[in-house]
């Protein structure tokens, strides 16, 4: 492997093009073109605003209307929340059946492997925006204690998951069948092929641990996984924009040597302008590096900060390293950077929102609930040991973290007129952003980043982990105040 500084030329810098903002043109075109792509086409992304990018209204939206229902861009479920939730890999819709996904949480639970999370964390954001899921509709998404549990049988927890044992009323909730990864790591699943081809193509191929995969070593791909799964997830997704921009260059590069008559060679030279275009979506996204950009914790004093941050840095290298090992490329070897891996990270610490999707397990004990009498008698006789089993945890919805690029252009205000909402109809991975108020033509949309119902002092300290000192026309008249 080379060194860590990968020249581009005399006189440049190192790594200068992957770092900086392209010209305003061309990230204005790439916002239009993303737009045009949403189902939502009422909005305009400005990308010369005081604040960086921005998100404008371009028709009038009322009370409660969709804003946007944004695709993410990449995202992954949490490693403790897979096995509460048996989920897609691509489009995290709850796959299987509601016996399947109930033996499984029992099975875990059983080996004492269950974790469960509060659904709604923080969510961060930079300069672009984000925001918190708050929706009552999901139902709370909580961890509850065990000695309230009552164990089922090993005989039937295996019954449930080998589909021998059928409830009541389950058929009115059916779920995608599983369809098996592509590269045979049994470790990944999806609702069908088309989504594990999706996956497999644009990023999975090279972070696959089974025989098919296109790692260089999937024993140092498999240290990498367990290192990022006791330390911190998010290294999960800096692999996944690091694969998914390999991928696409070599796609690019491929349709390029065709255009051109040629045939594909190991030892062709590297072709920098279709690396940074491979890398373009990513670009487009506020970054800082990871270990500037995390929030001194109240607890660590500012004389020990620079420890704090030299081992979050020192975290990071080691992520690398085992990353490097398993799927290091020497023609996209700027990605390899620790300088671009910090700056991966510390996107998502900025610009992430929480990913969430419902669980229908919960909508199908609601569903047993609202019965009349006697069908609700006689569906519970069948259920009401499996419930006590469970607890609390039938409720649990699917977790992680994701990047949206129109909504992570979204800047923040302490008095939004949008939020980030899901809907009990919303069961994939994307975010969906409604109006909290009449929107009119040219307003810029907004979202909190922070609890709005804050005082103005603690709203302030929240948003300077951000970078800035909100202006926004109610801390205008709160400071003046």
């Amino acid at each position: 492997m080379k060194s860590e500084l990968f020249s581009l030329g005399p006189g440049l810098p190192p790594l200068l093009p992957f770092l900086r903002d392209g010209p305003a043109h061309e990230t204005q075109e790439y916002f239009d073109k993303l737009v045009a792509s949403r189902p939502c086409h009422g909005l305009k992304v400005k990308v010369d605003g005081e604040l960086g990018k921005g998100v404008y209204a371009d028709a009038e939206f009322k009370d409660g209307e969709l804003v946007l229902k944004d695709q993410m861009l990449v995202g992954s479920q949490h490693s403790t929340n897979k096995m509460d939730c048996f989920v897609c890999g691509s489009c995290f819709c709850f796959i299987g059946s509601i016996e399947l996904q109930i033996g499984r949480k029992l099975y875990f639970q059983g080996l004492g492997a269950s974790f469960s999370n509060q659904c709604h964390s923080d969510s961060s954001d930079g300069e672009d925006g984000s925001c918190e899921l708050e929706d009552t509709n999901l139902g709370e998404c909580s961890a509850s204690n065990s000695k309230d549990r009552i164990p089922l049988s090993q005989e039937v927890i295996e019954s449930l998951m080998g589909g021998q044992l059928v409830l009541p009323y389950t058929e009115k909730f059916s779920l995608p069948s599983p369809y098996p990864c592509p590269g045979g790591c049994g470790e990944e699943y999806y609702c069908s092929k088309s989504c594990a081809e999706i996956d497999w193509e644009t990023c999975h191929s090279l972070l696959c641990i089974g025989e098919n995969s296109k790692s260089a070593c999937r024993k140092s791909l498999s240290k990498f996984v367990e290192h990022a799964n006791h330390t911190n997830d998010i290294f999960i997704l800096a692999a996944k924009v690091i694969a998914m921009t390999s991928l696409r260059y070599k796609k690019l590069k491929e349709a390029r040597l065709k255009e051109v008559g040629c045939k594909p060679s190991s030892d062709a030279p590297v072709d920098l302008s279709l690396l940074l275009e491979a890398w373009k979506p990513f670009s487009m996204g506020y970054k800082r590096r990871w270990w500037d950009c995390i929030a001194l914790p109240e607890d660590v004093e500012k004389c020990n900060e620079v420890a704090f941050r030299l081992q979050f840095k020192e975290l990071a290298f080691e992520s690398l390293q085992l990353l490097k090992a398993a799927i290091f490329d020497e023609e996209c070897a700027p990605l390899f950077s620790l300088e671009i891996y910090g700056h991966i990270i510390g996107m998502f610490e900025l610009n992430n929102l929480d990913l969430i999707v419902a669980s229908p397990v919960e909508d199908y004990f609601l569903f047993l609930d609202d019965l009349p009498g006697s069908p609700k008698k006689a569906a519970e006789a069948v259920t009401r040991s499996i419930l006590d089993a469970l607890d609390d945890d039938y409720s649990i919805c699917c977790q992680g973290t994701a990047f949206f690029p129109l909504q992570s252009c979204m800047n923040h205000s302490c008095c939004p007129n949008a939020k980030a909402f899901k809907s009990e109809n919303d069961r994939d991975g994307q975010t969906t952003i409604i109006a909290l108020r009449p929107i009119e033509i040219g307003e810029e949309v907004t979202i909190s980043y922070i609890d709005e119902e804050l005082p103005y002092e603690e709203r302030q300290k929240l948003l300077a982990d951000y970078g800035f000192r909100c202006k926004c026309p109610k801390c205008i008249e709160e400071k003046s105040n």
